[in-house]
């Protein structure tokens, strides 16, 4: 039997998941394309290779910056957030 889908927040907002699920995954499913904008332009960013080499789908989850959503599979609770730039404002010019 396989385990039902669950929940987890996306900037404030309940977004469903499926077991076994990346963060990108579950996020395009419910239609988001980007969660992430460039530090010095603000561009959005998401999916671009999706197997962990770009860093463009970087995200914060349960407050901890540099994720690669393509690769972290999403749990049931998880506070998932839109990270501006590389996640390291403490070492901004």
């Amino acid at each position: 039997m396989t385990p039902p889908p669950f929940a987890f927040t996306f900037d404030g907002r309940l977004v469903r998941a499926e077991p076994g699920q990346s963060v990108a995954a579950a996020l395009i499913a419910a239609g988001h394309r980007s969660w992430r904008h460039t530090r010095a332009e603000g561009r959005p960013r998401g999916v671009f290779c999706g197997i962990g080499v770009c860093f463009d789908c970087l995200v914060t989850i349960n407050g901890t910056p540099n994720h690669r959503a393509c690769l972290v599979e999403v749990r049931s609770g998880d506070v998932v957030s839109t990270q501006e730039g590389a996640g390291r404002d403490d070492l901004a010019c």
